[in-house]
Formats: C-alpha cells, structure tokens, sequence
C-alpha cells in the first residue's frame, strides 16, 4: 500500500493572524496561499484575515523593480536585499514568474538566483505564479504584500517579469520603481517603451563592471537625454540615472539613498499618503470588476449563451459588441 501523508489541518482565522505576526515562516507561507487561492470557499476567511492584519500594516517601504530580459534582476535584488539585511532590515522579495500554461506553477524558480537571501533569516522569498492574470501580475500581489508587512517585513520588493503591462500594474502598487537597464550595442532604447521611461522613478544601468563600465556609462547619459523628452511620474522628482554592478555591489548603496530622498520629499510633500490613498481605491475597484468577471462567468443563463455567441464572433456573423450586450443582458436579468 503506498503511504499518502495525512492532509493539513487547516489553519483558524486567529492561528493564521497569530503565525503571521510572529514571521513564523511555516505559517506566512500558509496565509499567502489562502488569500492566492480563487475557491470561493477560501475567499470570506482571506477578507477576514486581511481586516485583521490591516492595522499592523502600511509602514513597509515598497519597491518595484523590472528590467529588460537578461539585465539580472535576480542578482541585482540578491544583492541589494543582502545589503538592507545586513543593515539590519526585514526584507521580503515578492518575485513574480510567468505562469506554465498548463500547472499555472512558477517556471523561473527564483529562490535558486537569490542564492543568499534565499537563506537570509531576516528575507523572505516568494516566488508568485501570475495564474494569467493581466500582464503578468500575480492576481494576489497586493494582498500578498500586506501579509509581509504585518509579519514586520520593512521593505517589501516586487520583481516583475519584463517589459510590459505587468510594469504598470506594479508601478500602481510600490512607492518606488526602479528600472534596471543593460548597456547594449547600437540603440540604447531599442526595444523601451517611452511608457516604462515616464513610470520610472530611477534608471540603473547595471553590469557597469569591466570591459562594460564605459559603454554603461554612455547609455546612462543617452537615458538622461530621452528622459528630458517623458513626462516624469512625480513633478516634484527627476528621475535619476545610475550605474551599478550587482556582481561587485557598486553603486548599490547610492541607489537605496535616492529610494530614501524620494520617500522624504514625498512624504514631507504629502504626496506620499496622497498615493497610498488612491492605490487603496484602485486596488478596490479591481477587485470589484475581478468579482464581477468571474461572478459572469459562472452564471447559468450566460453559460448557456456563451457557446453559441463565442461561435458566432468567431465565424464573423456577429459582432463582439452585439454578444457582449447578449451576455450582459442574460446576466443582469437572470
């Protein structure tokens, strides 16, 4: 007979609130998988478990961080993280990994390219499937970050896949967002967006190290011209442009003080809770038009409109607009 070990006992609301606030790993990592969780039944005891964690939470510095593919985001963050511990910071790395399209597991396996702060009592590595979710954002990010804070983490990072919607959706939920780049041959904005420029808070070129510290250099400067013609996300804030190696950890230490000076002018400004306000709203509604999606559909009338409707658009008889108001109408009247 093979031996199945027994199921888990599943955790109360109180023991859960009682794990998280003593960063008993065992339990943090239970808590987050409860509010990842899409079964309905899982969902009343997360709303419960986040009221209650709300209080202790809010003081964590969040950061984001994204980079072209290959620029070592994981290095970078290895790096910087071992630097905040070692000062004495609780450290958490919410590293978000595109999803397998058929487990919806985690691929990149980050926790393996955070060699040292994967072993770091004072970090905390979680590595997040984006389930599919819109631009490659884990569904539970902002929910996961929260646990974190009230476990008493004090910087939370969020490591996004690359370059595209992901980086918007995470630039909405950090204090800060940091953009890593790579000096390249030719072009140096091949391939950037204007739109990830004008999210930045600070561009670092990193691997400036060796035979590449000078070409770092001059694409730190070419950053710096395009940057004149983006709109920065704060007026109050010129994004600075940097170099750095996460190999030979220079010009870390300069990056985490502009995080620093950029927190002081936003909260002396007000700025800084002004933000955290309307991230709070925005969070909101998306949860409301998440609820409402799956709420559509799993309802009965819709379902059993969708085959056809799905068929017709597909064949090109109908247009998606007419469908969407078929299923909009089978919704609100069943």
């Amino acid at each position: 007979m093979p031996h199945h070990p027994p199921p888990r006992v599943a955790l109360t609301t109180e023991q859960l609130i009682a794990g998280v606030r003593a960063c008993d790993r065992a339990v943090l990592g239970r808590a987050i998988t409860l509010v990842e969780s899409r079964a309905p039944r899982h969902r009343a005891q997360a709303a419960e478990l986040l009221t209650a964690l709300m209080p202790y939470t809010g003081q964590a510095w969040r950061v984001g961080i994204t980079g072209v593919p290959g620029v070592g985001k994981s290095t970078f963050i290895d790096a910087l993280g071992t630097r905040l511990t070692a000062a004495g910071r609780q450290v958490a790395v919410l590293a978000i990994d595109p999803s397998s399209s058929r487990t919806g597991g985690s691929i990149l396996g980050d926790k393996t390219r955070m060699a040292r702060l994967s072993v770091d009592p004072r970090a905390f590595v979680r590595p997040s499937p984006t389930a599919g979710t819109l631009g490659g954002v884990a569904a539970r990010t902002r929910e996961t970050l929260l646990i974190c804070e009230a476990a008493g983490f004090d910087v939370v990072l969020v490591e996004t896949v690359g370059v595209g919607q992901s980086e918007t959706l995470v630039a909405e939920m950090t204090d800060f967002f940091l953009v890593l780049m790579l000096a390249g041959a030719g072009d140096q904005l091949q391939g950037i967006k204007r739109g990830l420029l004008e999210l930045a808070d600070l561009i670092a070129v990193n691997k400036a190290d060796g035979d590449n510290l000078e070409r770092a250099r001059r694409a730190a400067h070419e950053y710096r011209q395009a940057l004149r013609f983006t709109r920065p996300p704060d007026p109050d804030w010129d994004p600075p442009v940097l170099t750095c190696s996460a190999l030979s950890e220079e010009g870390l230490p300069e990056i985490w003080a502009k995080v620093g000076e950029h927190r002081a002018a936003r909260q002396a400004s007000g700025a800084f809770e002004t933000r955290r306000q309307a991230q709070a709203l925005r969070w909101m509604w998306d949860l409301v038009d998440d609820r409402l999606r799956d709420a559509l559909r799993r309802h009965r009338a819709v379902a059993e409109r969708l085959p056809e409707l799905e068929s017709a658009v597909a064949a090109g008889t109908l247009p998606p607009t007419a469908a969407a108001e078929r299923l909009l109408a089978a919704f609100l009247q069943g």
